[in-house]
């Protein structure tokens, strides 16, 4: 992490409340995630130049307060500045109210379908391919 962050590459972006990191956003261009490249349930969906959201987090106690929603756009408005055109995520989708936040690392389904991502893939009953067109 220190070698990213000391080359001046971004490795995420962090979400403060009463001045403490509460959440964390880890998104990049895809091909900066090896684990993506060589997944069988996340590989490409097809050629396009995509960004990828892989981690999207809130510390325990700052779930359900409705910071999702505005740290997710501006997540988007981060890629947007970048120069992405088409942003990917990979969230959990799960029917269990209570699921183990260790699995959830990478953010839920609904919070990505209300920010307007389409699902695009699903090579997994949980873990579909979402994608935002800017």
């Amino acid at each position: 992490m220190k070698q990213l962050v000391d080359k001046d590459d971004v490795p995420g972006l962090l979400m403060y409340a009463d001045k403490k990191v509460v959440g964390w956003c880890s998104v990049g261009p895809r091909e900066k995630f090896l684990v993506l490249e060589n997944s069988r349930v996340l590989k490409r969906v097809d050629d396009k130049p995509v960004w990828s959201i892989v981690c999207f987090f809130i510390e325990k106690n700052y779930r359900r307060l409705g910071l999702s929603q505005p740290f997710l756009k501006y997540a988007i408005d981060y890629c947007r500045k970048k120069g992405a055109k088409i942003i990917e995520a990979y969230p959990l989708d799960v029917k269990a109210k209570d699921y183990p936040a260790v699995f959830a690392f990478t953010g839920f389904y609904p919070t990505f379908v209300k920010a307007g991502f389409v699902e695009t893939e699903r090579r997994s009953d949980t873990r579909p391919i979402m994608r935002k067109i800017l």
